[in-house]
């Protein structure tokens, strides 16, 4: 079985605000696929070109990149120009999925819930946004993920600081309605919905340090929702993921309000694989181990 995948590139690494999470990712994603016989090796694209994935006789690829350069369909289209096959979202769903605003449009045209929004710029008018979205609303650049860039804006007079951090990192900022709720997070191997995850961290502060680097944050599968509950979820996640077009593999972050109402965020086409990850927490809910989970999603590495 394993001869059949060839060489196998794990792409880790990459030049986005997230470089340090996708090595974390791509080295755990190695070490796995290397457990099971899988002649895989770390392919950086920040180090070398991509054109050497042809060049040294790759036959596939496992995207661990995340952000921009790596999860927005730009390697995903240069992987296809070079017909090699490569797991998880194509050329459009992974730049659609990247972007939170347009992914946002896609939701409400078709009727899904989601938070309100508003365009950030330089020349805003803030009172008329709180007015809008009410406080606390979360200011954060579309385009970049792990919470880079992102703020809770507690107060009116706090929202041009945030905006002119998340505008250092995308010139194109979101402001977001806050809900009061449960984090949640859905996952999917294929067409195969996984347990939802729960998250409670510090503060209801689930920012970078505390994604990545805290062990305060807590961490439930099963979620403790009714069964019933988390099948309405996780049926509302597919159809999300639908409509963008996904494949593969994916994950989109809810919350869950005081109504028992879902909230989609926003859906990642190439989600962390670390210590701390919740795909892989929630493969091992249902006996998917972390070498088996890799093997799933390599498996379904494709083009187009």
């Amino acid at each position: 079985m394993t001869a059949e995948f060839g060489k196998v590139a794990v792409l880790m690494g990459g030049s986005s605000a997230e470089r340090e999470i996708s090595l974390m990712s791509g080295n755990a994603v190695l070490a796995a696929l290397k457990s099971r016989g899988i002649d895989a090796h770390a392919f950086d694209p920040a180090e070398r070109s991509l054109w050497s994935l042809k060049q040294d006789g790759f036959s596939r690829a496992f995207i661990a990149l995340h952000g921009r350069g790596g999860e927005d369909g730009t390697v995903q289209g240069a992987l296809e120009l070079l017909g090699i096959p490569y797991t998880g979202s194509g050329v459009m769903s992974s730049a659609l999925s990247m972007d939170k605003w347009r992914t946002k449009l896609v939701w409400h045209a078709c009727q899904l819930p989601t938070p309100a929004w508003h365009i950030l710029k330089a020349d805003s008018d803030w009172d008329a946004v709180v007015a809008e979205l009410g406080l606390p609303v979360f200011v954060k650049p579309a385009r970049e993920g792990s919470s880079v860039g992102a703020t809770k804006v507690m107060r009116a007079v706090d929202l041009r600081a945030a905006y002119e951090e998340a505008v250092r990192h995308d010139p194109l900022v979101l402001a977001e309605q806050f809900v009061e709720g449960e984090e949640l997070t859905a996952a999917f191997v294929g067409n195969q919905a996984l347990p939802l995850v729960r998250i409670v961290a510090p503060d209801g502060n689930y920012d970078w340090q505390n994604k990545y680097f805290s062990d305060a944050t807590q961490y439930f599968c099963p979620s403790g929702l009714p069964e019933s509950a988390e099948e309405t979820i996780q049926a509302l996640v597919m159809e999300s993921a639908q409509l963008l077009d996904c494949r593969g593999w994916g994950r989109a972050d809810l919350i869950l309000d005081a109504a028992g109402k879902p909230w989609l965020l926003e859906m990642n086409t190439s989600p962390g694989m670390t210590g701390h990850s919740l795909v892989p927490m929630a493969a091992r809910a249902v006996g998917i181990g972390f070498e088996d989970l890799c093997l799933k999603i390599l498996e379904q590495a494709t083009l187009g």
